[in-house]
């Protein structure tokens, strides 16, 4: 290992996590209970979790209670986010025209304003057509430029309510740090503190499954028909055989946290109150995080700063 340093008594490595620049959108999903909008959003980011081999990375952020909810029913806010503009797009309609469209007592709210925007996709404008041509365009709010544009589309049921732009902007993808542990279970259970803390940041997701990575990846493979495959350096079954082994005396399970947020800010605070949750837990030795030299992405997030910061 390389320099490190003790928080709550563990040792850290001062290295940095990669992140790369990608495109993030907030949607707020509401429904007649908490069960229909938590079901939607849970179909949405279905099979989101690495643009390696998805069209998009999604997760959910938070619910949302009806007294902060756009139209007073529960609710909950969901982030997706994709390499480009386009392909971000592409992905929220194709998701919200299978997944939340369909599904019992739905409307769909932009959540991210447009003055925090880098720019405004035209995603309820466009699903407006499966209205066949029944569809209905109104205004909704105070004052008229204030006013936002929605459409309601006819359903079976009764109507789909969705706001007419949704806002996107230049956002920050693969906030990590990894947890090393002498068990399976005191890893596991110091990952999940740090997933329950990271939730509590507002702007950011966590979008592999329960939000941990037990595979990891690299870049690249031995096989030429790979993009990625498992990071061989902090796989602890393999460590005595592999000459390049990155685990630590004791450790004998890691799992990776990562973290997509609407910008770097946002991503540092939640890799910090994730580190310093994962390390009160008993039985984990070692923090580190995961980085390419700098070859992957531009954004280069250090754990003594993001733990500097929270």
């Amino acid at each position: 290992m390389e320099v490190s340093f003790k928080h709550n008594g563990v040792e850290i490595e001062d290295t940095f996590a990669e992140g790369f620049g990608m495109w993030g959108s907030r949607l707020i999903i509401t429904a007649v209970t908490q069960k229909w909008a938590n079901i939607a959003a849970t179909s949405l980011t279905g099979y989101a979790t690495s643009v390696i081999a998805c069209d998009c990375e999604a997760a959910i952020e938070r619910e949302i209670p009806p007294e902060e909810s756009p139209d007073g029913r529960p609710g909950i806010a969901v982030m997706i986010y994709g390499f480009s503009r386009g392909k971000l797009s592409a992905s929220i309609l194709n998701r919200l025209g299978q997944c939340v469209l369909t599904c019992p007592s739905t409307a769909v709210f932009n959540g991210l304003p447009e003055e925090e925007a880098d720019a405004m996709l035209d995603i309820g404008k466009s699903i407006r057509f499966f209205g066949d041509g029944f569809q209905v365009k109104m205004r909704m709010g105070d004052g008229w430029h204030q006013r936002k544009r929605f459409w309601r589309i006819p359903v079976m049921e009764g109507e789909f309510l969705i706001e007419e732009k949704i806002g996107a902007k230049k956002a920050v993808a693969g906030g990590n740090f990894l947890v090393m542990g002498a068990t399976e279970e005191a890893t596991l259970k110091a990952s999940e503190a740090a997933i329950e803390a990271i939730h509590e940041v507002p702007g950011v997701v966590t979008p592999f499954p329960g939000g941990l990575c037990r595979s990891g990846s690299k870049v690249g493979s031995t096989y030429a028909f790979l993009r990625a495959s498992t990071n061989t350096p902090f796989c602890p079954a393999i460590k005595h055989s592999l000459k390049d082994s990155k685990i630590p005396e004791g450790v004998n399970s890691v799992l990776e946290v990562v973290i997509n947020g609407l910008d770097e800010e946002s991503v540092m605070k939640a890799m910090g109150v994730g580190v310093d949750a994962a390390t009160k837990v008993p039985g984990v030795t070692w923090i580190t995080a995961v980085n390419f030299e700098g070859k992957l992405g531009k954004f280069q997030m250090s754990l003594k700063e993001s733990l500097g910061g929270i």
